[in-house]
């Protein structure tokens, strides 16, 4: 991985910190959401029905998420920015591979992927820098590739900063985010909201795009 950014490195140490706590907190956490399991299933239905190939969880943490896209019939691998989170990840799914990297610099063929999932892994990166990331997601995706977005919507409020536990994180408007992602090359495919479940401060947010359609 290439040498990493001030903000990329205190994000990574960060998370560093409280990967064992973390990993511990959320193993479950799709148990108890079956909005959210719906999304990843539709994201699974549509990278299967263009054709088999690699999808890649962007952000895994310890590797729930990627285990689950893996249960659901993916050819899929995960990518962090803390070296902790990827070993515990390894740890608890060996049958799985897991790379640190930086979603703003993937080692990745272009077009090399069918499916990118981003599950809550840009709500730490400043606003204006976020077009790049998206950038980055459309060069590795193949033309009839697939992202899904998973973040915390700011329910009607712009662009917000908030205290996430771990590190500085944003809550976002979920046209904004949308719009961002066509900028980008994206097709929205469809999105939902949900209220904030047991444990959780504000309305959840999910985009599922095609890559595809171009600037706008």
């Amino acid at each position: 991985m290439t040498e990493l950014s001030s903000y990329h490195r205190e994000t990574a140490d960060a998370y560093d910190a409280v990967a064992v706590l973390y990993a511990d907190l959320f193993r479950h956490a799709l148990d108890g959401i079956p909005l959210d399991r719906a999304m990843l299933a539709a994201f699974a239905d549509t990278v299967r029905a263009a054709g088999p190939g690699p999808v890649a969880e962007l952000g895994c943490g310890p590797g729930n998420v990627t285990a689950h896209l893996r249960d659901l019939g993916l050819d899929v691998f995960g990518v962090d920015l803390s070296p902790v989170m990827i070993d515990l990840a390894r740890e608890a799914h060996p049958d799985l591979r897991f790379d640190v990297g930086s979603m703003e610099a993937l080692d990745v063929a272009d077009g090399g992927l069918r499916g990118i999932v981003s599950w809550y892994s840009v709500i730490h990166t400043p606003p204006q820098d976020l077009p790049a990331y998206f950038a980055e997601f459309r060069r590795v995706l193949a033309a009839d590739g697939t992202l899904l977005l998973g973040f915390f919507e700011s329910e009607g409020e712009p662009v917000t900063a908030f205290d996430h536990k771990v590190t500085t994180a944003y809550r976002w408007p979920i046209d904004d985010l949308a719009g961002l992602a066509g900028d980008a090359g994206f097709t929205e495919v469809g999105r939902m909201l949900r209220e904030p479940g047991e444990g959780e401060r504000f309305r959840q947010g999910r985009l599922l795009m095609r890559a595809g359609g171009g600037a706008r």
